[in-house]
């Protein structure tokens, strides 16, 4: 009976969930302003059908836990050296700007130096859960303001470690002993930190590719669900036992995959996790207000929310500028980062930061925390239309200094590295356009990858990683292995979820390419040698490259194809003389 109870909350976070997500989608509001409002309800302040406890928790904290694995599969070393101004510069500025100002008024306010320096830390930082969500929403995750947001999060996130350290110290008695411990404490954490970044980098590069590239020999799907479970519970486990965050390992575990062409696969896999735990998160979010407090308070509530609200919004804009933003980008920043972080509910729930506070504060507190994260989408809302308004209201040029708008994502994706593909990803790759291959024989994907093509493995007809790949971004993908059963399908599921977005293929056939006719797929017949050629002209054209340059790469190959062919048959013709 026992295991039947701890089943029961799991059971009832689900159920809610599901309904939660399918109201909102009906009245077109946020999955997070859902899961909220059905925490509120179900919480043990309201309805109290499921009260906290440490299976919540714990549901709660791997919905952040897998949030930033995924976060880690999109930081590269090479992305990290892009971002360094955003993570070791905007990131810190952010939050000595926020945290000073937090900690400034909370010291006026009578609170102790101590407890002011870290509830203002704390108050500095964002939700990255509630952030990142809202961005993918939107399909802003890849624009530079979801870019730099992302950065800023990822710094702020490695900040809680050290200030968790901090609040521990007081915790121990805040002794002169614990005080004067408290700066080693911190360098062991950062040397800890550098270290498990250090090997996360290796055991990426010399033990993690190797071994996926074992288990793609498996040709065994299932496998990559498994490691993938096994990855981010395994590195958040390490660094919870090395005395750092769970998070900040799952972040490194999603960067050790980061570089291998399994990353792909890896997200898909990892994703339907993260969605459903991330949804468990925010309903226990919900369950910790208190609506008593709410009704008895909501004066000082609303003063102390509109007060978070605008000082982060004001700071944050004003780092921005600083480094090199333009007004309408420092604004929608500072309206994306507005929002308290999660961090706070566990900061006010230590016992020694609580009897310092008050009951009463830390209501207060954990509801206004909570109800910015309510109040995320509608002022990420704001924030766009307003940097819009000052944009077309203003004739000052775009600071050089700021990223400009557009996407990282390459605009072509080729499905499949056949003899057809490869000639495809040679033209793209001589013109430099940048592409994503995605193939699914293993065979193919080993080899293209030894070739030096930048492949990644992955079913290209399965949904999942369509929506990975972010299809909806894409200018334009190209099929080609036209007329197996896999293409059919791919092309008939691409017709039905993306009708709008172009798509190439190869055919052999005028029979072939009548099939296509009515519909917005543009079949091309391969006539030239070697095969994929007229498939690969197609898509330069697409992409708007001089005809001339189209024709001369044209020419250049059927010369390579030709000697190719002569110095084959001149081998076959020695071994046939010997």
């Amino acid at each position: 009976m026992s295991d039947i109870h701890a089943l029961t909350p799991a059971i009832t976070l689900l159920l809610v969930g599901i309904l939660a997500i399918t109201i909102m989608r009906r009245i077109g509001l946020s999955p997070i302003v859902g899961y909220l409002c059905a925490g509120i309800l179900i919480g043990p302040h309201a309805f109290g059908v499921i009260e906290e406890n440490e299976v919540t928790h714990l549901l709660a904290e791997l919905g952040v836990v897998f949030l930033l694995f995924d976060i880690g599969l999109h930081f590269t070393l090479s992305s990290i050296w892009e971002a360094r101004r955003d993570i070791f510069g905007l990131g810190p500025l952010q939050i000595v700007l926020c945290g000073l100002a937090f900690g400034g008024i909370l010291f006026v306010f009578g609170l102790g130096p101590e407890y002011a320096v870290i509830l203002g830390g704390a108050l500095a930082l964002s939700s990255t859960a509630v952030v990142f969500h809202t961005l993918v929403e939107r399909g802003q995750q890849n624009c530079p303001v979801g870019l730099t947001g992302v950065a800023v999060l990822i710094f702020q996130d490695v900040c809680a470690i050290f200030l968790l350290i901090l609040a521990a110290s007081l915790e121990s008695g805040g002794s002169s002993a614990a005080e004067s411990g408290l700066a080693a404490t911190i360098s062991l954490a950062l040397v800890k930190a550098t270290v498990a970044f250090l090997a996360a980098v290796l055991i990426g590069r010399y033990a993690i590719k190797p071994l996926f590239r074992l288990l793609s020999l498996t040709r065994n799907e299932e496998v990559f669900t498994a490691m993938a479970l096994l990855v981010v519970l395994a590195t958040a486990t390490a660094t919870g036992v090395a005395g750092l965050s769970l998070t900040l390992g799952a972040f490194l575990g999603g960067m050790m995959i980061s570089e291998s062409p399994y990353r792909h696969v890896i997200q898909t896999e990892a994703k339907p996790f993260r969605n459903l735990l991330l949804g468990f998160f925010f309903i226990t979010v919900g369950m910790s207000l208190d609506w008593s407090i709410l009704v008895a308070h909501w004066i000082e509530i609303l003063v102390f929310l509109v007060a978070l609200i605008v000082i982060k919004t004001v700071f944050i804009a004003a780092a921005a500028r600083a480094f090199g933003w333009s007004t309408p980008g420092s604004v929608q920043l500072g309206f994306l980062l507005a929002q308290g972080s999660e961090f706070v509910f566990v900061i006010v729930a230590m016992p020694m930061v609580r009897t310092e506070l008050g009951e009463e504060i830390v209501g207060i507190i954990i509801t206004a925390i909570a109800a910015s994260l309510v109040l995320t989408p509608m002022l990420v809302t704001f924030g766009n239309n307003l940097a819009r308004k000052i944009k077309h209201g203003t004739t000052s040029p775009v600071p050089s200094g700021e990223i400009q708008p557009g996407s990282t994502i390459a605009p072509i994706v080729v499905c499949g590295m056949d003899d057809i593909g490869r000639t495809v990803a040679d033209a793209l790759e001589a013109h430099n356009i940048p592409y994503d291959v995605i193939e699914g024989d293993y065979d193919r994907f080993l080899a293209a990858g030894a070739d030096g093509y930048p492949v990644a493995l992955g079913n290209p007809g399965d949904v999942r990683l369509m929506e990975t790949l972010e299809y909806a971004q894409r200018e334009a993908i190209v099929i080609t292995m036209y007329g197996d059963e896999p293409a059919d399908a791919l092309i008939q599921v691409m017709q039905d979820r993306y009708p709008d977005l172009p798509l190439f293929t190869a055919v052999d056939t005028d029979k072939d390419k009548a099939r296509f006719d009515g519909t917005a797929i543009r079949p091309v017949i391969n006539r030239s040698v070697p095969r994929g050629l007229d498939l690969a002209a197609e898509v330069l054209r697409f992409k708007s490259i001089d005809e001339t340059k189209i024709q001369d790469w044209m020419q250049r190959q059927q010369e390579r194809s030709l000697l190719a062919n002569e110095e084959d048959a001149v081998q076959i013709f020695n071994l046939d003389t010997h």
